[in-house]
């Protein structure tokens, strides 16, 4: 058998296998039309792992992302990047939106998925490879900070409302000052690999992530380039963690908003309103 319908018969199977046990495929919005303004076209992706609904020979079914229960709305036509990624494994391409899921049994009435058209071609790249020749995925960096005591990140979650609420205004949006930081220990970055409803899913280098065994609750703050003029900053909370064969740490985090659950709202905002910049910047290079 050809190398190339080697390789394409491998990507079905492994779409065919997650389909059968529930498994997922990452999704992000592409962002690298000519023509964008250079926020959108240096804008980091947000990558999220949508499980497969249903598989036909022309389309590929999934749950339609959400952000802290906020749906994540894909018009028809959407252009995204998606890939497959299996253990070491990992094939990417691209696809469009072509509509809403009609759900079926097991699945009830009310359940949002959307469809996607499959690819003619696929790209088989390196686990967490950051470019290849059909698509690519950019992710971005997360600091990390062990938060020391919960209750003070109340006024920097504030604050980064206010600047938040201040952008959407037309207004003039200054970085919060160090003296609103919380009380944190010594930082670190990670790589934001994914996001899910209420979380995301981070990477750390094999030198920081000691301190995930050590600590549970974290300050974080990420930006997506200049889509958010007002970085992302919350409480987040380790949930699980694994490592990789190249000894760095996989770790789950979900937001933690107990202390500050109006905080909630301005994060899953600013993240369904990142996503709809991408969308609209799509539509309008279309």
């Amino acid at each position: 058998m050809p190398a190339s319908r080697s390789r394409t018969t491998e990507w079905r199977r492994s779409l065919e296998q997650l389909r059968a046990r529930e498994g997922a495929i990452e999704i992000a919005v592409a962002h690298d039309h000519p023509g964008g303004d250079e926020a959108i076209l240096g804008a980091a992706d947000l990558v999220w792992r949508v499980r497969v609904l249903d598989l036909t020979e022309k389309e590929v079914s999934v749950d339609l992302p959400f952000a802290l229960g906020r749906a994540i709305e894909l018009p028809v036509g959407t252009e995204l990047v998606a890939a497959i990624a299996i253990g070491q494994n990992r094939w990417m391409f691209r696809s469009k939106v072509k509509g809403a899921w009609t759900p079926r049994a097991p699945f009830p009435r009310s359940h949002r998925g959307v469809c996607l058209t499959l690819p003619d071609h696929v790209e088989r790249c390196l686990r967490r490879s950051t470019r290849v020749e059909v698509a690519q995925m950019n992710t971005p960096a997360v600091e990390m900070w062990p938060l020391l005591e919960p209750r003070s990140a109340m006024p920097a979650e504030r604050a980064s409302e206010l600047a938040f609420r201040a952008s959407q205004s037309g207004g003039t949006t200054a970085p919060i000052g160090e003296e609103l930081m919380p009380t944190v220990g010594p930082r670190f970055c990670a790589s934001l690999v994914n996001l899910g409803g209420g979380g995301l899913g981070v990477l750390v280098e094999s030198g920081d992530s000691a301190v995930l065994s050590r600590q549970r609750l974290f300050w974080i703050r990420f930006t997506l380039g200049g889509i958010t003029p007002v970085p992302i900053c919350a409480t987040a909370r380790v949930v699980h963690t694994h490592m990789d064969s190249s000894h760095r740490t996989y770790a789950g985090i979900s937001f933690d908003f107990d202390f500050n659950p109006a905080h909630q709202r301005v994060v899953a905002e600013q993240i369904v309103q990142a996503i709809a910049r991408l969308t609209g910047a799509q539509k309008r290079a279309a």
